[in-house]
């Protein structure tokens, strides 16, 4: 027997949806400890991290249209099981290779899991004020979890053994997928609806072919690389074509004809770069640089996390009294200050004025997400409800692959500008070294004696602060120059 409550829905939604934004950030604060025990390189490492949320974006796609299929519950359980036992998977990984493999599951079932919740919630609450607290929660889960990632990924590793982080997964999993098939009426099943395996594919290809020969042709400027990001760019504009000519598209792409789906995905996807980017660097920094073990560097971020996780309660209100590109615009202004603010503040001096400046980003920067969220939803018809939830997913997933992307790509570029170990090591070790500051720590076992550490060691320090400063700036004047845009082109106000 079905119990109807809207709020008992959206609570196993919410727990539901939890694990799979954990999952997205928990590995950042455990870079140096799978470098150590899986002996992974930084190409492995990058992968490691990216693979789970570019597979995403691609998988969302065809998963909102089998939503609209099978139903967003028998989607819940399907993802929800497949997530679990890939998260077994991942826990029992050996080699980098394994566990690549394993995060690829795992973005298959989350990504059946964010449109199925987001098509529960767009169905349950048809009040408006009610979604917009219910998507609040939603959007709240996901920030938090993105934001608490580091930090229970930190615990972990500090007290069990490192395949933990994935294994918490299963009892929250068990307990939500108990709560779905008990409580969560059954949809009809559309038979009619077609699904594009052809055109997912193709998606997907396009961004890992693009996203490759980004990483890669950072390090090494080849003819190569220019050919295979090519190739990925002609595969994008083909899938859009084909989304415009198909009977039976993944989704809609006149949806983006609405401003606010439109505007709202550029907010989501620009936020979520911007949050994960920030979260990623500033995780590799407090190791590194200030040498704090994983929990101590997750606890140094915690007022970031509790904004993200208050966030939702106060936004919501914000939105129903002032509206989208209202509460968009602020959000993005006030992100923008963060930022600046954070890339010149001392972490180790000056930690409460740093903490300050991370509550101020956690909060805008989860405002903002909310307002993309109500916005892409509420734009679109409410027969659309799970395609909507698949684009605003989607935004999510290519927002934070993007981030690890640009920021640990740019974080490179600045760092190996400002080092030059040519009197430590050989021509093959400066190659390696430079690279990044996990590299540099690898190479330092080749040095002869402590002297050239101290003084190898105390330039990354410095190398990587400039680096990591210089990103945040250059994040700080995207968020305001799209707070500018959105404020000028944004006609439509929902």
């Amino acid at each position: 027997m079905f119990v109807n409550s809207k709020w008992l829905i959206l609570a196993t939604v919410v727990g539901l949806y939890l694990p799979v934004a954990i999952d997205a950030t928990v590995l950042h604060i455990a870079v140096p400890t799978l470098s150590k025990v899986l002996y992974a390189n930084s190409s492995q490492l990058l992968w490691i991290i990216d693979i789970y949320p570019l597979l995403m974006t691609g998988l969302i796609l065809v998963m909102g249209a089998l939503g609209d299929k099978i139903g967003y519950r028998r989607l819940m359980l399907i993802g929800g099981s497949i997530f679990g036992v890939a998260s077994i998977m991942a826990a029992y990984s050996t080699t980098a290779h394994f566990l690549i493999f394993s995060r690829a599951i795992l973005a298959l079932g989350a990504s059946m899991i964010m449109p199925a919740t987001l098509s529960c919630l767009r169905h349950t609450f048809v009040d408006e004020k009610e979604r917009n607290f219910a998507l609040g929660m939603w959007v709240m889960a996901g920030g938090a979890g993105a934001a608490f990632g580091p930090l229970v990924g930190g615990f972990l590793l500090e007290h069990f053994y490192w395949g933990s982080v994935f294994l918490i997964n299963i009892p929250i999993l068990l307990l939500v997928l108990f709560f779905i098939f008990s409580y969560i009426p059954k949809q009809q099943i559309i038979k009619e609806k077609k699904i594009n395996i052809f055109d997912s594919s193709m998606l997907i290809i396009s961004i890992l072919l693009l996203i490759f020969s980004l990483k890669s042709g950072l390090n090494d400027l080849n003819a190569k690389y220019m050919i295979i990001a090519l190739c990925g760019l002609i595969l994008g504009i083909i899938f859009i074509k084909r989304q415009k000519q198909s009977n039976h598209p993944l989704f809609d792409i006149k949806l983006f004809t609405h401003q606010s789906v439109k505007y709202g995905f550029i907010i989501s996807t620009v936020a979520m770069i911007a949050l994960v980017g920030f979260e990623l660097l500033v995780s590799q920094k407090l190791q590194y640089v200030y040498q704090l073990s994983p929990l101590k560097a997750g606890l140094s971020i915690l007022p970031f996390m509790i904004a993200i996780s208050v966030g939702g309660v106060i936004s919501t209100p914000l939105l129903n009294m002032f509206g989208v590109k209202k509460v968009a615009v602020l959000s993005l202004i006030l992100s923008s200050v963060s930022m600046y603010l954070l890339s010149i503040v001392n972490f180790q001096t000056q930690y409460l004025l740093s903490c300050i400046y991370m509550i101020l980003l956690g909060l805008s920067i989860l405002c903002a997400f909310l307002a993309a969220t109500s916005a892409i939803l509420s734009g679109a018809p409410l027969s659309q409800a799970s395609s909507a939830g698949a684009i605003e997913a989607m935004s999510y997933e290519l927002g934070t692959g993007l981030g690890v992307t640009f920021f640990g790509l740019m974080a490179s570029f600045f760092y190996t500008r400002n080092v030059n170990f040519d009197q430590f090591f050989s021509i093959d070790q400066i190659n390696v070294a430079e690279r990044s500051i996990g590299e540099t720590y690898q190479m330092i076992s080749h040095l002869p004696d402590d002297s050239a550490k101290i003084i190898v060691v105390e330039s990354a320090h410095s190398a990587f602060i400039l680096a990591h400063s210089s990103v945040l700036v250059f994040s700080s004047l995207i968020l305001l120059s799209l707070a500018i845009f959105i404020s000028i082109f944004w006609k439509e106000d929902v």
